[in-house]
């Protein structure tokens, strides 16, 4: 008896947006209009490579972007919440698909201690070029009309589930954690065993409502949480079962 919880990062994990926090490191803790007003839907990894030229441009390096993302808070009760799940591999494989990168989600979960508790992260790769500047590359390609260009977690989630298939590994059930519109497409994904758990008051919650009353709600079942507690006490009732 195994199950596969997919943790979601940004307000979820970590209670902000780490794409947006990077800001801080930038001039005045701004970016300059014509930069901010240069993203268009479903491109935001080619947004976010402009974003790093331009702290790099300024002068903005390594350790102190690592500094300056390292202080982002987890949200509330996360940290009971993976401590639960590193004391409880046995049951829990664990992994994190998230539209954030490498580079932000490797700090974070390491300054917090947590690495050791996610089997695998699917997120779009970054690294530090030789000039000093950060780059972002697209996760994968895909063909979900639904999904911006550089990531389907519908696709993650399937592919990673076969692949541990291959491995003679299969789920009881799979608990999805997250919060964002693009999460809905791999919750739509999930079957009637499954749960979606959706942060209360944000994106995922309002969509799947919405399908709800268009009467095509989704499969599996819906289990909101505003605190990490709440997704903590859950587990704790399956482990009893």
């Amino acid at each position: 008896m195994k199950f596969l919880l997919v943790f979601d990062f940004d307000h979820t994990i970590i209670d902000e947006n780490s794409d947006t926090w990077i800001v801080k490191c930038a001039p005045e803790r701004k970016l300059p209009n014509g930069l901010r007003n240069s993203y268009q839907p479903g491109h935001w990894t080619e947004y976010m490579g402009r974003v790093f030229v331009y702290l790099g441009d300024n002068g903005v390096k390594e350790d102190e972007m690592k500094r300056t993302m390292t202080t982002i808070p987890l949200t509330a009760g996360m940290i009971d919440l993976l401590g639960f799940i590193g004391e409880n591999k046995e049951l829990f494989d664990c992994i994190i698909v998230s539209d954030s990168n490498t580079v932000f989600i490797d700090w974070i979960l390491k300054a917090a201690d947590f690495h050791k508790v996610f089997d695998e992260v699917f997120t779009n790769p970054a690294s530090f070029s030789s000039t000093g500047y950060l780059t972002v590359q697209h996760f994968h390609a895909h063909h979900c009309a639904k999904c911006p260009k550089n990531l389907c977690k519908r696709k993650v989630l399937k592919e990673f589930l076969d692949k541990q298939l291959e491995r003679g590994v299969s789920y009881t059930q799979i608990i999805y954690i997250g919060d964002g519109g693009n999460d809905l497409c791999p919750v739509m994904f999930l079957k009637k065993n499954d749960i979606a758990m959706p942060r209360q008051g944000y994106t995922l919650e309002k969509r799947i409502s919405q399908l709800a009353q268009s009467l095509s709600p989704v499969q599996c079942s819906v289990l909101v949480w505003s605190s990490a507690v709440d997704i903590m006490s859950y587990l704790k009732l399956l482990i009893k079962e």
